[in-house]
């Protein structure tokens, strides 16, 4: 029986749009590898452009360029799903393949669409001032004609939104050979992007990364609409995201929370002085810690998760609760295993060793996150 790919209208979509875009700009690339030998009388070349040529080809009519996008406004956006090479498509469309349709079905389609499109928008006029400052600082001509562009920023905004959803859930690859914890999986995209940008000038990358850490960090703790959880006794807060573990120190490992902590409480205390953003109240945070707590012991999507104090011991309950879990994945891995063997179907995609699917009606998937 063949395998049915269930994903959601919005997710659907934005892997159309990311595949045709993509491939629209590898031809214009192509065409103009063709059209540059042909100026230079020789014939027109065989196999694909060396990686040196796609670099320097600008697409400004798709892609961010900071001395032409005035010209083109609408590249903020389209920029994010222009790929420079298969290798980065893959990435992407498995992003959006995988974290775009839980994080759809997680929230709905509308607060997907407003968080895909801060995202996008912020990191791309971010990173645009950053090469328009770079030029006009070293007065290097390059940086003002950089092609900036791809779904970077939506990956590390997608790593945040886990982050916020199932902290303490555990990804497991390579058959149990690598165990992580969600939580740490945007302070690592970060050092990787950031030391790959050092070493091997993927600059842009590096940029965007960055760029959509923070955009999708501050839109999900102060901005993103959430919905009143009835039975929490705490009044809560209509936007932003006040729990504790979703502070920005947080993110980080935590022997360095005692140094970074005593930063970011600087700079939210000056944010909120200057107004530019509401401060959190005990009882916005205490809601916040409430549905952290709810969405940990449930499950958000599929993930299971359990919260406990960062960096202090499993306490029995939670050694007996993750016990439990563990058998009862690896008893129902065993039935798929043998549903498969006889010639059931598999149960759809897996992502960490586990696997949801929410039906239309559930209220804890869909209905959770419309507006």
């Amino acid at each position: 029986m063949a395998t049915r790919i269930n994903l959601p209208p919005l997710t659907r979509a934005i892997i159309v749009v990311e595949l045709c875009l993509s491939l629209i700009a590898g031809a214009l690339r192509y065409s103009a590898w063709v059209s540059r030998a042909a100026a230079n009388n020789n014939a027109a070349p065989l196999g694909s452009p060396p990686p040196e040529f796609l670099a320097s080809t600008r697409i400004q009519y798709l892609t961010v360029v900071p001395a032409l996008s005035i010209i083109y406004p609408w590249t903020l956006v389209t920029a994010s799903f222009v790929e420079a090479n298969i290798f980065t498509l893959v990435i992407t469309l498995a992003t959006f393949f995988y974290g775009g349709k839980y994080l759809e079905r997680a929230w709905g389609g509308r607060e997907f669409a407003k968080f895909l499109g801060v995202v996008c928008v912020v990191s791309n006029v971010v990173a645009l001032g950053i090469y328009v400052i770079w030029y006009a600082v070293t007065g290097n001509i390059e940086r003002n004609f950089t092609s900036i562009c791809g779904g970077v920023a939506f990956q590390a905004g997608f790593l945040v939104a886990f982050k916020q959803l199932v902290p303490e859930h555990t990804v497991t690859l390579f058959k149990g050979l690598i165990k992580m914890r969600v939580k740490h999986f945007p302070a690592l995209f970060l050092l990787f992007t950031f030391i790959s940008g050092l070493i091997i000038g993927t600059d842009v990358a590096a940029i965007l990364a960055i760029n959509g850490f923070f955009a999708s960090w501050i839109y999900l703790r102060f901005f993103k609409k959430q919905y009143v959880d009835l039975s929490a006794s705490q009044p809560t807060s209509l936007r932003g995201d006040a729990s504790e573990t979703f502070a920005f120190a947080h993110f980080f490992p935590d022997r360095m929370y005692p140094f970074i902590s005593p930063i970011t409480n600087t700079v939210y205390t000056a944010c909120v002085a200057m107004k530019l953003c509401t401060p959190f109240s005990d009882e916005d945070v205490q809601a916040g810690n409430h549905r952290v707590v709810a969405q940990s012991t449930a499950g958000v999507g599929g993930f299971a998760g359990i919260l406990g104090p960062p960096g202090g011991r499993l306490s029995a309950a939670r050694q007996e609760a993750e016990r439990r879990r563990a058998l009862a994945l690896k008893v129902l891995d065993q039935r798929l295993q043998a549903a498969t063997t006889v010639g059931g179907r598999s149960g759809g995609e897996v992502l960490g060793g586990t696997s949801f699917t929410p039906e239309e009606g559930e209220g804890g998937g869909r209905g959770a996150g419309q507006s």
